[in-house]
Parts: structure tokens; C-alpha cells; sequence
């Protein structure tokens, strides 16, 4: 699996690029060697490499020489369109009534997401990265959060 998810890694991103993960950068018992992961971790494709922190996400993978280790992150595409990115599916998230769109994991492929926060997990990709503009193009095709009125009352996306 590591090998298949590396070269798909290095298929879609560049030496230039800047590479997010979302959470949960290893799993299992070889989670906890620092060998195994510094290895991995240099595979890794892209300038600059980003950690917001998983479940599974240890202090050895904490640990690793991440340009950010955060729980929370906002960035902006190309466009200045702001997303927030969380290991966890959130109701609310700063900026969301401005449009910011919500990038988790954690669920796999039990939820996709909603029009406004979209599950960027691996395995609702096909174990492939996926771009900003990927996932503002899903996020289209995604039905409204049944609760987002409950807490953005009034607000329309």
C-alpha cells in the first residue's frame, strides 16, 4: 500500500508543489519506528510537506521534519479562496459563512462531506492527492449539511 500511495504521490505532485496531509500519515505498530517513518517521510514529494494532525498521528510522526505540524490550518488557493483543514468533519469553521470551504478526513468513506466541507481522505479519492480546485469541484455535486442552518441561520451557500 505505502508503494502504490508514493507513486501516486509523485504522479500528481510536483517538486515545486506544497503537500498537505490530513491527518493520519501512518498507521500500525512500524507507525512507532522512527526509521520506517523517516524513510517514508522522505519519499514524500513537494517543496514544502504539512502535517495537520490525525488520531494516528503519534509524536514519532509528529516528530518527523514537517515545514507545519498543526491541528488546524487555513490556506488560500491560487485565487485567495480560503479552506480550512481539520483531521475531523466540523459543523462550523471559521470563514465558512464567507464561502471557506472545510477539507477533513478521519470518517474514510463513510460520508462524503456537503457542498461546503468535503472528505479528502484517500479512499474517497481513489488513493490519489487531490488539488483545491478537485475538491471545490466535489463540493459542487454535494448535498447541503442537514444541520448547517441549525448553527449558520440564515446563511445560504
Amino acid at each position: 500500500m505505502d508503494t502504490m500511495l508514493l507513486a501516486n504521490l509523485s504522479a500528481r505532485v510536483g517538486p515545486e508543489d506544497t503537500l498537505w496531509v490530513v491527518g493520519d500519515f501512518a498507521f500500525g505498530p512500524r507507525a512507532k519506528d522512527a526509521k520506517w517513518l523517516n524513510n517514508l517521510f522522505n519519499r514524500l514529494p513537494g517543496r514544502e510537506r504539512h502535517l495537520v494532525v490525525g488520531n494516528h498521528d503519534g509524536q514519532a510522526t509528529q516528530s518527523l521534519p514537517w515545514t507545519s505540524v498543526s491541528h488546524t490550518a487555513e490556506v488560500a488557493d491560487g485565487n485567495g479562496a480560503p479552506s480550512v483543514l481539520n483531521h475531523y468533519p466540523m459543523i462550523t469553521w471559521h470563514r465558512a459563512r464567507r464561502g471557506a470551504l472545510h477539507l477533513f478526513g478521519h470518517v474514510h468513506n463513510q460520508w462524503m462531506g456537503s457542498k461546503n466541507a468535503v472528505n479528502v481522505g484517500t479512499d474517497v479519492w481513489g488513493y490519489v492527492p487531490v488539488t483545491i480546485r478537485d475538491i471545490a469541484q466535489r463540493a459542487k455535486s454535494l448535498p447541503q449539511n442537514r444541520h448547517w442552518q441549525d448553527v449558520e441561520r440564515g446563511v445560504e451557500l
